[in-house]
C-alpha cells in the first residue's frame, strides 16, 4: 500500500529556509504525480504544490510561488518541497500526498 513519510520541518525565524523531504513506497513512484498540501491551525487543507511525473510539469499556489520549489529525485523514491523567504503565515503542518493519501505530516512553524 501507499505510504508516504515526510521530514525535515521545524522552527524557522521569518524569511528562514527549510527543506522538506517525502519517502515513498508501495507504488511506482516514477509514475505518480505527487502533492504537497499543508493545513494551518485550526484550518483547512490548503494545495501547495504538485510536480507530474514529467519534471517540467509544476504548478503552485499563488501563496508559494516565487518561494517554493517541488522537486523529486525518482531514483530515491523521494518528492522534495525547498521553501524560501518563509514567513509566518508558512506555519502548517506539512504533507505529501498521491492522489489523496498521506503520510502523517512535519510541522513547520515560522516564528521570531
Amino acid at each position: 500500500q501507499v505510504q508516504l513519510v515526510e521530514s525535515g520541518g521545524g522552527l524557522v525565524q521569518p524569511g528562514g529556509s527549510l527543506r522538506l523531504s517525502c519517502a515513498a513506497s508501495g507504488f511506482i513512484f516514477s509514475n505518480s504525480a505527487m502533492t504537497w498540501v499543508r493545513q494551518a491551525p485550526g484550518k483547512g487543507l490548503e494545495w501547495v504544490s504538485t510536480i507530474g511525473f514529467d519534471v517540467s510539469r509544476r504548478f503552485y499556489a499563488d501563496s508559494v510561488k516565487g518561494r517554493f520549489t517541488i522537486s523529486r529525485d525518482n531514483a530515491k523514491n523521494t518528492l522534495y518541497l525547498q521553501m524560501n523567504s518563509l514567513k509566518s503565515e508558512d506555519t502548517a503542518v506539512y504533507y505529501c500526498s498521491k492522489e489523496g493519501v498521506r503520510g502523517q505530516g512535519t510541522q513547520v512553524t515560522v516564528s521570531s
